[in-house]
């Protein structure tokens, strides 16, 4: 029986489809009454040019917020934790906003004053996501500016852990001041070293020629005392830790060309490599601050309080009192809403508890738990309203301990970077290569010589070119990978990237959307009011599985019923029309009690004591999920790991082929061991893909840990990249990309090799002039940069890689 054909339309709010709510305003489809109250919100205020910005800008408002949600904000503690400044008369808070994504959100947030006049002023910085607000104390309060916010569609990410930690702001502006002044003085010293060039000595006067050497001394000082210490800094710490990394060569060119610049200058042989010197330190921060940029909005090292509530209501006296949630303790009640966490231990004292646990778990269906029971945290509650006996404080709970297992914590960093070991034997190279050129020099008696040959071989044949193209290669790749919505830890990833040999799926949330099911039925077909009826009785439920049922339907009213039961977790009977109904579980339906657990995605249907038939009800997979799985198992081998049951066996092992390894029923644990395995004995280099918190010791020990997020500032474990999910057909692409960087650094590589071996040709024979080797180095770094951009842009292009493809988000 297959599901009735519809039209499909979409929400003009928001672009999502509209299913079982349709509602219309001024010739408008809205997919709920939620984003009709954003529209007529905005509408009302004169701030419909939001929509004509970008199409169907907003974000999805079918979760209705209850009226005292923010009543914790009356709280003056709570208050003090999240304001920044107030004098009494104006204050100054900064939110975080995960919603915004385009020009329209900048828009709306920079003139939510017109509908909150009493909002002094607001600037949005569009690549953190935060939005600075000054409102007028005697107008409003900071309750009301979030309610405004979120009557709009952005609700302010309020967290335990951004109130217990400092903001981690990316601090650019120092690495902003030293290209600025390196910028200025390698400027003012070409500028300065251009007569010496181009001007004979019988034109400029000795006493000009000695001013302007000395000025270009002064514009260096900053330059290699200043802007060039964090390769000082960096080569220190590695000589420390015996590990020759890429800064050690480039700090000891710096040393030398500085260092032969001065005796050029104090025994008058002319003015030296201090513009070449200052060219290249401008060159390499440039390229890091560029890299370091394009990940600077993203947080990789999320917790368990990220994901808690600020505060909760505990029933005291028979009255809610907003409580900060780290002053919840054992005894305390504490009362949790529709589609909220569970942030303590609790037992179930009042309501029905419907616990989706796919987050810790992996579980897919959600739980069902009865008065008495108890509810670990960590769950989101979404079938209305409970309360919960207080059995442990949040610092005591399940997610807290879990997440404070050993297998959550850091693992070492390996130090085995390509471009490092690269450059160890480079310097090695260049080393030997001075040693011959002095001592060969040095047995003619040719002292000078051998001191220009020295110095010109470790400055001709400098590193700076292997740095530079790493550096604006993976600057280049991260800001493809960016726009294309999969964000990276540094750049050390996209070598670590390329080099794996495995892949490791989770399934619940990273195969499969837990927003989305996808439901058939096989049994006899149903009149319609018999499709009236089932549909009518599955609404009475909160179960998730009855509201997939409804949306199978799609009926466009539902009628309410009086006469029936819920047995909680099982099923629902009733009588409608003079016909007895049973909807629910195989052990419900048939009065038997097997335990059984192979069939808790169907529901079965008896109507009059006749069985009909039965709903499957599955995830639905990833768009793109049967394209991208046969293009990677063609080259890698693929494990999935889920904590859910076995239901998807038969269809994973149709698509992934029987050499893949399906595991079922793993526990975070069990995760971590399997990685462990491939890691240790059978040496693989693993890409782990998770989403949830079950998943993050795995990710952590992977080679790669990989987060799949609907949106790249939700909370998600630690890991070395966040993905958005709707990216995620393009995975393939990426690992591809990241394999094309190592062909483009190569490239790169011997392109400065056959410069360098130009350059040491002469250098080494002691006859290079500062005025050719000046030219040389900084058209070769210039050189480098151009050539890694191409060579970036034509490998993406190749792959399909440069444009981020929207069409498919609602398909």
């Amino acid at each position: 029986m297959k599901s009735p054909d519809k039209i499909v339309t979409h929400c003009f709010h928001c672009g999502e489809e509209c299913k079982s709510e349709h509602v219309f305003v001024y010739d408008k489809h809205f997919c709920c009454s939620g984003c009709k109250l954003v529209y007529e919100i905005l509408q009302e205020n004169e701030l419909c040019t939001y929509y004509s910005l970008n199409q169907t800008p907003g974000n999805n408002a079918n979760i209705q917020v209850r009226t005292d949600k923010f009543s914790f904000l009356d709280n003056a503690e709570i208050q003090q934790k999240i304001i920044q400044f107030t004098d009494g008369k104006q204050t100054h808070v900064t939110f975080y906003l995960p919603q915004i994504h385009c020009s329209s959100c900048l828009w709306l947030l920079e003139n939510i004053y017109k509908i909150n006049d009493a909002i002094v002023a607001s600037t949005v910085n569009f690549s953190t996501k935060e939005v600075f607000i000054i409102y007028d104390n005697q107008k409003t309060t900071l309750r009301k500016v979030v309610e405004t916010l979120t009557s709009v569609g952005y609700e302010p990410h309020l967290s335990l852990q951004e109130i217990n930690t400092k903001p981690t702001t990316f601090s650019n502006k120092t690495k902003l001041y030293k290209i600025g002044i390196a910028g200025f003085c390698f400027a003012n010293i070409m500028m300065m070293s251009a007569p010496e060039y181009f001007v004979t000595d019988s034109v400029l006067e000795g006493g000009i020629k000695q001013v302007l050497r000395l000025f270009i001394i002064i514009f260096s000082l900053p330059v290699v005392f200043y802007c060039a210490s964090e390769f000082f800094v960096s080569a220190w710490n590695g000589i420390k830790t015996k590990y020759l990394n890429i800064d050690v060569p480039i700090a000891l060119a710096i040393l030398i060309t500085y260092g032969r610049s001065l005796y050029d200058f104090f025994y008058g042989n002319g003015m030296g490599y201090f513009d070449s010197m200052s060219g290249i330190v401008f060159f390499m921060l440039i390229g890091r601050y560029l890299q370091d940029k394009t990940y600077q909005s993203i947080s990789f090292d999320r917790d368990y309080q990220s994901f808690f509530p600020i505060a909760v209501n505990v029933l005291k006296e028979n009255k809610l009192v907003p409580t900060s949630i780290d002053q919840v303790q054992k005894g305390d009640t504490i009362q949790v809403y529709n589609q909220e966490l569970i942030p303590v231990d609790g037992i179930l004292s009042k309501g029905t508890a419907t616990i989706d646990y796919s987050f810790v778990s992996g579980e897919s269906l959600p739980v069902s738990k009865n008065i008495g029971e108890i509810i670990y945290a960590g769950g989101k509650q979404t079938s209305g309203m409970i309360e919960l006996l207080v059995v442990k404080a949040v610092s005591q709970s399940y997610l807290t301990n879990l997440w404070n297992k050993s297998v959550f914590k850091n693992k070492a960093p390996k130090n085995n970077s390509y471009i490092d070991a690269l450059s160890k034997y480079f310097t090695i190279l260049v080393l030997l290569i001075a040693i011959v050129a002095a001592a060969f020099w040095y047995s003619k008696s040719e002292y000078t010589l051998m001191w220009n040959a020295v110095s010109t071989v470790l400055i001709v044949a400098c590193p700076c070119t292997l740095l530079l193209a790493a550096t604006y290669t993976n600057g280049n790749i991260l800001n493809i990978f960016n726009k294309n919505k999969f964000y990276l830890r540094h750049a050390e990833v996209i070598e670590s990237l390329s080099k794996i040999n495995y892949i490791v799926f989770d399934k619940t949330g990273t195969l499969t959307r837990n927003t989305e099911v996808q439901v058939s039925y096989s049994g006899k077909s149903f009149s319609d009011d018999e499709k009236q009826a089932i549909a009518s009785m599955a609404q009475q439920s909160a179960h998730p599985l009855s509201k997939a049922i409804i949306q199978y339907f799609n009926l466009q009213s539902i009628d309410k019923i009086k006469d029936f039961k819920e047995t909680s977790g099982k099923g629902i009977e009733g009588w409608i029309n003079e016909h007895y109904f049973k909807i629910g579980s195989h052990d419900f339906v048939f009065n038997e009690n097997t335990n059984s657990t192979n069939n808790n995605s169907s529901v079965f249907v008896k109507i009059d004591k006749e069985y009909y038939g039965q709903f499957s009800i599955k995830n639905q997979y990833r768009f793109g999920f049967n394209e991208l799985m046969s293009k990677l198992k063609s080259t890698y081998p693929i494990a999935v790991l889920s904590g859910d049951n076995d239901a998807e066996r038969k269809n994973l092992e149709k698509i992934l082929g029987q050499d893949a390894d399906i595991l079922f029923s793993q526990k975070p644990e069990d995760k971590l061991a399997y990685i462990n395995y491939l890691q240790e004995s059978k040496h693989r280099k693993v890409l782990m893909v998770g989403d949830g918190l079950n998943d993050a010791g795995a990710l952590k020990q992977s080679d790669v840990g990989i987060a799949i997020s609907e949106n790249s500032n939700n909370f998600s474990p630690a890991c070395d990249g966040i993905l958005e999910a709707v990216q995620f057909s393009n995975l393939n692409k990426f690992v591809q990309l990241a394999k094309h960087t190592q062909h483009i650094i190569l490239i790169c590589f011997v392109f400065s090799f056959i410069y360098n071996v130009i350059g040491l040709s002469f250098a080494v024979q002691g006859i290079l002039s500062p005025f050719i080797a000046a030219i040389l180095m900084p058209c070769s770094s210039i050189s480098i940069v151009i050539l890694t951009y191409l060579l970036t842009h034509y490998y993406s292009k190749k792959i399909k890689l440069t444009n981020y493809d929207k069409s498919h988000i609602f398909q």
